[in-house]
């Protein structure tokens, strides 16, 4: 099976703390000293009516509601530790900085020993030079599971700002001995020797961190100091080497036009403040790969408070918002970083994509054609263009875009089967097949094992009761490489279906189904099933679900609201007769 032609985007289960939004849970220094959650505005609801609707509000998507309802909740009741706790992960995670650290010095007072609490409270003692008072925090050891990987990463900073590197060192310790945080302890032990001028153990450090690879960031970082050391060869082939494992990339791009134009570069990470904000985002980055959306959001803000001018972090927080679908508050973080360097246009690519998810698709066109013109040397706006309009339905207008696209690249390089890829899913869907099919077998040449490319050409060739043992081992090539992806099971069994082979047909689309049950084109495709083989209730259960669940494609609900009404045209199976889901159509 194809992916939809409307998104299907993931849902993110969150935390509920972090989904109730943002509230401006204020507070402030009583007379005692003692930190008090302060009184909200007047409100003529009682607490737990306020608290009541703040959960009704967030339920409904109305984050400001939800704020200021919650903030009534937490007044009434200031050392209610559950609320306070609340409220604080709250306006952490909207990045209200002030109230936040309000509500931290709050948690503290009622020794609430929470690990992100804790952090901004360090963080803010480092930026201040409270360096006795940011060990003592540290020296609690909140009970939080990512204590014992980031107190250790703290206290190294901390450290380093009271001027003691060998300290700082030893406080990383732990993490040098943690599986799979090799790679960042020894970063930061490469940032710590490079700021005390300890220039061989630095470049020791940063190699160790390369080892096995690296993201962007730490090439940007070692390259950074290969620069600053008198070694611009070294820093070539490291720019270069991921630039030819990751093509187009801007930031590297313009490294190495830098380097090319004899350009003196600057420390990335010049103080303690700066290593600390830096290894937050690092560690915030972590978090995010692995689908720990509300904890990298949590130690993203964090990271920006220490050093506000840091365009990957603010990336990556956008991009966390736009995975809850804050789309608007996504927009806000990606506006902030500006510029039209490398940060600056990855920014407004994602702030397209924002415009269009809110149903802004003209601004995103704008903003899409100018960025098109802006580097006539470059595809990314365009395929973007292109996908915009195809979603959009707009057939034409993204073939011309996409046929732009491979002008512009060549066509020639196995990079390029992603815009063949996309050209011939709009060739596809505006009905024009064998230039479709071209195009997809095109893309298949300079990318012949990539999954989701097999999968949608060999279940095209379904779709149409065509090539149909090509089609079946296309798709079992795709399998065999995702073997949890429910849309591609399901093109397996809808395949098997055609070929007459019902019993492995039932097999793998009852095992799509429990992968993706809420895709109402799998529970279509399963009700076909066990109507050929005899199970008309259970077929008839499975349209009424594609039904309820297809409330986004007339087209499918139309089909399986017929079948629930007459069945299958035919009682038979079929490679002859079994009716095609929905022929032409991506999904």
């Amino acid at each position: 099976m194809m992916a939809g032609r409307g998104e299907r985007a993931g849902a993110v289960v969150l935390a509920l703390l972090l989904s109730l939004g943002a509230g401006p849970g204020v507070a402030a220094d009583g007379p005692d000293g003692q930190t008090r959650p302060a009184k909200a505005a007047p409100s003529r609801e009682s607490p737990l009516a306020a608290y009541l609707s703040g959960r009704v509000a967030r339920g409904a998507g109305d984050w400001g509601r939800a704020a200021s309802s919650l903030t009534a909740a937490l007044a009434a009741d200031p050392d209610n530790k559950a609320l306070l706790t609340q409220a604080f992960l709250l306006n952490l995670g909207e990045g209200n900085i002030p109230q936040a650290l309000t509500l931290a010095r709050a948690m503290e007072r009622l020794e609430l020993n929470s690990l992100p609490a804790m952090a901004l409270l360090v963080s803010e003692d480092l930026g201040a030079g409270r360096i006795d008072a940011a060990r003592a925090r540290l020296a609690k050891k909140p009970g939080d599971p990512l204590a014992q990987y980031m107190v250790p990463l703290m206290a190294a900073w901390v450290e380093m700002a009271g001027g003691k590197p060998d300290m700082a060192k030893a406080r990383l310790q732990p993490l040098l001995e943690a599986p799979g945080l090799t790679a960042l302890a020894q970063l930061q032990l490469a940032l710590m020797a490079d700021q005390a001028g300890r220039t061989e153990e630095a470049a020791t450090a940063y190699d160790k961190a390369l080892e096995g690879g690296a993201p962007l960031r730490v090439v940007q970082l070692a390259g950074n100091f290969q620069e600053r050391t008198g070694h611009p060869d070294q820093a070539r082939r490291l720019y270069e080497a991921f630039a030819a494992d990751n093509p187009g990339n801007l930031h590297i791009e313009e490294a190495l036009t830098r380097l090319r134009g004899g350009g003196k570069s600057k420390p990335l990470v010049a103080t303690a403040r700066d290593g600390l904000a830096e290894s937050l985002f690092q560690f915030a980055s972590a978090l995010q790969q692995d689908s720990r959306h509300e904890m990298s959001l949590l130690y993203g803000r964090i990271s920006l408070f220490l050093r506000a001018e840091q365009p990957l972090a603010r990336l990556m927080i956008g991009d966390v918002l736009a995975a809850r679908q804050r789309h608007e508050q996504a927009l806000v973080e990606y506006r902030t970083i500006g510029g039209s360097g490398a940060a600056g246009w990855a920014a407004r690519l994602r702030e397209a994509d924002a415009l269009r998810r809110l149903d802004r698709n003209d601004e995103a066109v704008k903003l899409l054609q100018a960025m098109a013109a802006e580097r006539p040397d470059r595809t990314d706006a365009l395929v973007r263009l292109g996908d915009l309009y195809r979603a959009a339905d707009k057939d034409q207008a993204a073939i011309d875009v996409y046929t732009k696209a491979i002008a512009r690249a060549g066509g020639a390089e196995a990079k390029d089967w992603v815009l063949f890829f996309a050209r011939g899913m709009a060739l596809e869907a505006a009905g024009r097949w064998p230039e479709a099919e071209a195009d997809l077998k095109a893309a298949l040449q300079r990318r012949p094992d990539e999954p989701q490319l097999l999968n949608y050409l060999g279940y095209s060739y379904v779709d149409r009761n065509l090539n149909l043992p090509e089609a079946k081992v296309l798709i079992e090539r795709a399998v065999a490489q995702l073997p949890d992806n429910g849309q591609i099971v399901d093109s397996l069994g809808w395949v098997l279906y055609r070929t007459g082979d019902l019993t492995g047909a039932v097999e793998q689309l009852e095992k799509a189904v429990q992968l993706s049950p809420a895709d109402p084109a799998i529970n279509d495709h399963l009700g076909d099933v066990y109507w050929a083989v005899g199970r008309k209730p259970e077929a008839r259960f499975q349209w009424r679900r594609a039904v309820q669940l297809a409330q986004d494609d007339a087209k499918l609900r139309g089909k399986a609201e017929e079948k629930l009404k007459n069945g299958l045209p035919q009682d038979k199976t079929a490679a002859s007769t079994a009716p095609a889901a929905e022929a032409g159509t991506p999904r």
